[in-house]
């Protein structure tokens, strides 16, 4: 599929663009030698768009017998997508899903009223490091959809939108952006988008979103004559027609954003909701750990084990 989209002869390049709202540093974490960088939710910032969670993972080397064992844990009032550039991963839930995440492949799995699930890389024929680098993000639900059944959607990478022109490389990955719907339903209004680009590849950004986001993840981009880098996450001013310059490296983004929800929410470890008693019952439910008759399963094929609820409650955090 070919891809042009028009600069704007008004569309700011120059030093005078002071389009960012918010520059987000995100929270580096070493977990025994794989980084995890969180740059959602910030002080400043709880949301762009319904997006409230975003980790980068990686990039690292993981080991035949020291990969990603994420044991089963519990979801409730969002939807998480896990997009790898690197790697694989084992994905099982609750609903009896079963499979790999590959490089771009997408993975929407909805929680809604709850769902388990496992993240391992326990691929037995592994003899040698694998590489591993990849996004995992969380979308809030509207409210009146926290309590809709669990789902789970993939599509694979040929099936997603691919847009190409002038050095820039775009894959869609959830939403619209661009002219272009990608396959996978999505629970509101939104875009998220892998876009790779050459050294002075320009990419303006879709403004047909109330939030958008973006953020480094290799490379560096230049607006208004400032320089951003990887691992920084840019959020900018509604309305703003603007494009992104690669930088001498080139870069590859993430692209995000959507309508806003109609409030923030609350957050407490896997849960989210827009009811802190909603999320009391969640833990209370996960605490009884009666997989039988209550509102939580283990995945079929991965129920020997799981985490429990943390023993330190912290406080509630409603952020804006």
């Amino acid at each position: 599929m070919s891809w042009n989209p028009a600069l704007d002869p008004n569309c700011p390049l120059g030093d005078g663009v002071d389009a960012i709202d918010t520059l987000i540093i995100p929270r580096a974490r070493d977990l025994g030698g794989f980084e995890v960088r969180r740059a959602l939710p910030a002080p400043r910032r709880q949301m762009v768009g319904p997006f409230i969670f975003f980790d980068q993972m990686g990039p690292a080397e993981m080991l035949p017998t020291q990969g990603l064992d994420v044991r089963p844990h519990p979801h409730i009032g969002l939807a998480t997508i896990s997009y790898l550039y690197r790697g694989r991963m084992h994905h099982r839930d609750s609903l009896g899903t079963d499979g790999w995440i590959e490089p771009g492949d997408v993975n929407l799995m909805v929680a809604g009223r709850g769902i388990t699930h496992s993240e391992r890389t326990d691929d037995e024929t592994q003899t040698l490091p694998m590489p591993f680098f990849g996004i995992q993000t969380w979308i809030a639900l509207p409210e009146d959809q926290e309590e809709r059944a669990p789902e789970f959607h993939h599509a694979d990478a040929g099936e997603l939108p691919l847009l190409e022109a002038e050095g820039k490389e775009l894959r869609l990955i959830l939403g619209s952006a661009y002219g272009e719907t990608a396959p996978v339903p999505v629970p509101s209004e939104m875009f998220y988008a892998d876009a790779v680009l050459q050294a002075g590849a320009q990419l303006p950004l879709p403004d047909n979103h109330e939030d958008r986001g973006v953020y480094v993840a290799e490379g560096s981009v230049e607006l208004g004559g400032e320089s951003h880098g990887a691992g920084e996450m840019m959020v900018f001013r509604p309305g703003d027609r603007l494009a992104l310059t690669a930088g001498p490296a080139g870069a590859r983004l993430v692209l995000l954003g959507g309508a806003t929800l109609n409030g923030p929410r609350h957050i407490w470890w896997n849960f989210v909701s827009s009811s802190k008693e909603r999320i009391d019952e969640a833990k209370e439910a996960w605490r009884q750990a009666d997989w039988q008759s209550g509102p939580f399963h283990l995945p079929p094929g991965d129920d020997a084990e799981f985490i429990p609820l943390p023993g330190r409650e912290p406080a509630f955090k409603k952020g804006g």
